[in-house]
């Protein structure tokens, strides 16, 4: 034993009493304004589909319909491997488990869309549609065919269609205090979103809703979509986003980013709009900054590259739709929109082969971490939090089965969500030994 070191101090304890006081308000503001991720299952894509198309089979047939493109244009792993890519000992995986969960679980959130995508109805007809879409939503809960996450997307909030917006809002949210009760994967997105002030309005709306229907403060919450430049940057030099997020007081979910209309807005040519083009990249990494730590996330957009007709179309868009979806996971956008069916077989596969390919480093990493094992890596608190972070995304989308992630960690379910969403200031959490 080595020889008792003798401790000694300066300060008096008033000292740090004092410092503890003078930050007692920071203190309170990084707990309201960076609460940390909720914690809560994000899904890997949001599939919109027009309130006058939307019917009560339109998550089977989404499904139904990718499986027969699977089946026509990739019917074994050997050929989904071919057009996309995936190394041999990924195919059959990926493969079989994009089957399964395109027959099991299709789409992992759906929006009921009453903007761009639902045009030329009289009011008379979007009143019918909005209430159809409440009972819709309200019954695929009730018997059990939901998504994990179903909601609208109503007009946004510029003079010209504000009130039907409203409106169309009031319609859906009633429709289901009507049949039973707002479900809890609901979800609703405010459209091009370009002043803090649009969202403040939209608080103020939900505020209403729920004095009116006797709800708890804060039970609605609603996603920002970014399709302006003045969303990222304001006139005054300062970035949007941030002051929109603030703005929501709490009750925005997600930041999704609009590609084609943020790109028109830059005046990007109609050749080039893409998710991967630099304005693009731009736009997420601001949103992405802002976002961070708020419990707000963030959603690539889409790509208007349709896999229809010829089979070697459908590889040519199979392989640009994998490649951006790959390309968003590795820049932590984990969640994007999909356009058409034919896209679910190649979001699931990048999304699989994503999780699948490093898992078991993951795995590897964090029982290292959590029993202070040491190897190749040097991981930190903070690392640890990203690697449980990882382990849970891949089981809750099916790219991994919890066995086999509690197999290679040691960990539960509840050990992993504790490192993956530690309270502020606590980042050296351990799993029971």
């Amino acid at each position: 034993m080595g020889q008792q070191e003798q401790v000694a101090t300066s300060l008096a304890g008033a000292v740090s009493e004092g410092v503890s006081a003078s930050l007692a308000s920071v203190d309170a503001e990084l707990a309201r304004r960076y609460p940390g991720d909720p914690g809560t299952r994000q899904p890997v894509h949001t599939v919109y589909v027009p309130g006058d198309a939307h019917t009560a089979d339109t998550l089977r047939s989404w499904g139904d319909r990718a499986l027969a493109a699977l089946d026509e244009h990739a019917p074994d792993a050997a050929s989904l491997a071919a057009v996309l890519g995936l190394p041999d000992e990924l195919a059959g995986p990926v493969h079989d488990r994009v089957r399964a969960k395109l027959e099991r679980e299709p789409v992992e959130d759906l929006r009921i869309d009453f903007e761009d995508g639902y045009g030329g109805h009289t009011d008379a007809d979007e009143d019918r549609d909005a209430a159809r879409a409440a009972r819709l939503v309200a019954e695929a809960y009730e018997n059990g065919t939901a998504a994990p996450y179903m909601g609208i997307r109503m007009k946004c909030m510029e003079a010209a269609v504000r009130d039907r917006g409203i409106r169309t809002l009031d319609v859906f949210l009633t429709g289901l205090m009507e049949a039973g009760g707002l479900p809890d994967g609901l979800v609703l997105t405010l459209p091009k979103v370009t002043y803090p002030e649009q969202v403040a309005a939209m608080v103020r709306l939900l505020e209403e809703f729920e004095k009116a229907r006797g709800l708890r403060p804060g039970r609605i919450g609603f996603e920002i979509q970014i399709e302006t430049s003045q969303a990222i940057l304001g006139a005054d030099g300062t970035a949007t986003v941030a002051r929109m997020i603030d703005a929501a007081g709490g009750r925005a979910t997600g930041l999704h980013y609009g590609t084609f209309d943020y790109s028109a807005c830059l005046g990007v040519s109609a050749a080039h709009q893409a998710s991967d083009h630099p304005a693009a990249d731009h736009a997420k990494a601001v949103m992405q900054v802002a976002a961070a730590g708020t419990g707000v996330r963030v959603s690539d957009g889409s790509t208007n590259v349709l896999p229809v007709g010829s089979t070697e179309n459908v590889h040519n868009a199979w392989r640009l739709h994998y490649g951006l979806t790959r390309r968003a996971l590795a820049r932590a956008y984990y969640q994007g929109w999909d356009m058409h069916p034919g896209h679910l077989p190649t979001r699931y596969a990048a999304v699989f082969a994503f999780y699948r390919e490093g898992y078991e480093q993951a795995a590897a990493r964090l029982a290292a971490y959590v029993g202070h094992a040491g190897g190749e890596v040097m991981d930190e608190p903070a690392t640890a939090k990203a690697l449980s972070s990882y382990l849970l995304r891949g089981v809750d989308c099916g790219a991994l089965d919890a066995a086999e992630v509690a197999r290679l960690t040691g960990l539960t379910r509840a050990d992993l969500d504790r490192f993956a969403a530690p309270r502020r200031g606590d980042l050296t959490a351990t799993a029971p030994q």
